[in-house]
């Protein structure tokens, strides 16, 4: 400040300061006359950014008041901040340099008294009731017997333990905990995503869809479960495609989840109770009803039983019933053969009267006839299909014999060629010639060369079968291939 005053012109007393020197000197001042203040007033505007700190305006009737709460503090709050909402805040004061504003830095934020909590919840509750959620007629009945149950909860509180543990004595099923934030700021959003989470699972997925959820906490005072009385929170519960029991605080504890889920249970431990019944229970009234169905069958089978011997004792006896007609049995018996007798005789006398007329050689003479004629009509159709079929049967030999005929080494043998043959094998080429006589066939016989000045023998010639006479019959074109 001495330079200040050093160079201060001649003749002014007033000192010239920086504009950062003013900003820093309004920083110290505000920040040493109100290091540790309590403001309290209405929330206006609310703004959470990605980062995290939560910007907000405190305001009265007449004045507003910025207001910041960083990342850290914020985590740690039990009511979050919302529109509109009476709070104390406790922080202090500072100013904000690059914009000539001061603004309240707030380590604490609590609602002012239970009274401004209950009646902004009451006037929620309102709003939301007015759009139908809490409609009784929206309740569906829970399953009777549930395969598998969601538990959205804290893992690691006493909670999750009692119903376990309830669930274990009274009928044990499979569960499914899905771990949320149970107060805070991010108990709303995680119990929102964790209902709706358990609805989008598939029926027939790897994981197991729900029969029935039951979203629990231990009791609390209202900022503790001020999370279950979020928007989100409500709108999911009421959305759930699944049953849905709010177990949330203790039985005095009411919560706006209590007002959209099916049921409410006042504590967690009979939320689990609701959730499935006693199986000792259901053993005995199984075996309960097991018991009285075979004591109705038994009287049943014992009623019936004495109505039929009181019926029977109506009835005439058998013995009585059969004597009659046992008796017309054995008269009929008795005339039966005679009967018989008689009948053929009848019957004998009516085939030798009418036998002499009906039975001769006239009855066989009409069908012969006519016989004969069906059989000499089919045959005079028949006959020029057969003689064609003969006529080409006859033509196809020809040709074959004529086909072998030239074919057959007879014909090369008339030509002058010869057969050499050795130990009734055909010799085709010298190599294959070996020792031993060897016989020829010529067209006209066959000769064997022996003995040392080599004359023939004279084979003995194979009998000439017998010239066949030629038919006359017109050549079926069919010529020679040689």
């Amino acid at each position: 400040m001495a330079s200040l005053i050093d160079d201060t012109p001649e003749g002014v007393n007033t000192p010239e300061y920086t504009v950062s020197e003013i900003s820093g000197a309004v920083k110290r001042t505000v920040e040493g006359a109100f290091g540790q203040v309590r403001v309290r007033g209405e929330l206006g505007r609310v703004s959470t950014p990605r980062s995290g700190h939560v910007y907000l305006d405190l305001k009265d009737d007449r004045s507003v008041l910025a207001g910041v709460i960083w990342k850290g503090n914020a985590q740690r709050l039990a009511v979050r901040p919302e529109e509109g909402m009476e709070v104390i805040a406790t922080g202090r004061l500072t100013t904000f340099p690059g914009q000539s504003k001061y603004q309240m830095v707030i380590d604490e934020l609590a609602p002012a008294g239970v009274g401004a909590l209950m009646a902004m919840l009451e006037q929620r509750r309102k709003a939301l009731a007015a759009e139908g959620l809490f409609d009784p007629a929206r309740k569906r009945p829970l399953p009777y017997l549930p395969r598998v149950i969601g538990v959205v909860t804290s893992p690691s509180g006493a909670v999750i333990r009692d119903i376990l543990h309830r669930l274990a004595e009274r009928f044990p099923v499979r569960v499914l905990v899905w771990p949320v934030a149970v107060q805070g700021e991010k108990c709303a959003p995680e119990v929102a995503a964790a209902i709706e989470g358990f609805g989008r699972l598939p029926a027939e997925g790897p994981v197991p869809r729900p029969d029935v959820l039951i979203v629990a906490r231990g009791g609390g005072s209202v900022e503790d479960l001020w999370g279950f009385n979020d928007e989100a929170v409500v709108r999911a519960a009421a959305a759930s495609p699944i049953p849905l029991i709010s177990a949330v605080g203790h039985e005095t504890d009411t919560t706006l989840i209590d007002h959209a889920a099916d049921r409410r249970a006042p504590t967690p431990t009979a939320a689990a109770e609701m959730a499935v019944p006693v199986r000792r229970d259901l053993i005995a009234a199984v075996t309960d009803l097991k018991a009285r169905q075979v004591r109705a069958l038994s009287r049943m089978v014992e009623e019936r039983r004495r109505r039929l011997r009181d019926l029977a004792r109506a009835l005439p006896r058998p013995q009585a019933l059969l004597s009659e007609p046992r008796q017309r049995l054995d008269r009929a018996s008795e005339r039966l053969p005679a009967a018989l007798v008689a009948r053929a005789q009848v019957c004998r006398l009516g085939m030798a009267r009418g036998a002499a007329g009906r039975f001769g050689p006239s009855l066989l003479r009409l069908p012969i006839a006519r016989r004969r004629e069906r059989l000499a009509m089919r045959v005079q159709r028949l006959a020029p299909p057969l003689r064609t079929i003969a006529a080409r049967a006859r033509d196809r030999y020809r040709a074959a014999a004529r086909l072998l005929e030239t074919l057959s080494y007879k014909g090369t043998l008339k030509r002058g060629y010869a057969v050499i043959r050795q130990e009734d094998r055909v010799v085709s080429r010298k190599a294959a010639l070996g020792p031993g006589p060897v016989e020829i066939e010529f067209a006209d016989g066959r000769v064997t060369p022996g003995g040392g000045d080599g004359a023939p023998v004279a084979a003995a010639e194979p009998p000439k079968a017998k010239a066949r006479k030629p038919r006359k019959k017109a050549d079926s074109g069919q010529g020679s291939l040689f």
